[in-house]
């Protein structure tokens, strides 16, 4: 289960490192969404408990052999959040694109200048 936390900060790393480093805009907002996800799966790793039930009520399962259902649906919501977010930096992404012909922040920052 350790295992879980760690390719969730790999991932932080990955995409916090193409944030800082990358020039084009698309490879920034993939780099968002990694984060997104490493972030996501790090939250249901921590809902996750060892020999506890999944939270469905029946006459067969006691209540107190449940795992917690509030992290699962925060990444619920979470999920829905980062799609929107995704498809607003997307089309945000293809108005630049049509508007410099780039996705390069430094040829945007001089096709600006020029103007």
């Amino acid at each position: 289960m350790i295992m879980v936390y760690y390719i969730a900060f790999v991932l932080i790393g990955i995409g916090i490192y193409g944030i800082l480093t990358q020039k084009n805009l698309f490879k920034f907002l993939v780099s968002l969404t990694i984060i997104d996800t490493a972030i996501n799966i790090f939250i249901i790793s921590l809902g996750y408990i060892e020999g506890k039930d999944v939270p469905i009520y029946s006459q067969y399962t006691p209540v107190a052999n449940f795992v917690d259902p509030l992290p699962q649906a925060l990444v619920l919501t979470a999920i829905v959040i980062g799609v929107g977010t995704l498809a607003l930096g997307a089309s945000l992404l293809i108005k630049v694109y049509e508007k410099y012909e780039t996705l390069e922040v430094e040829e945007i920052a001089t096709k600006e200048a020029k103007e």
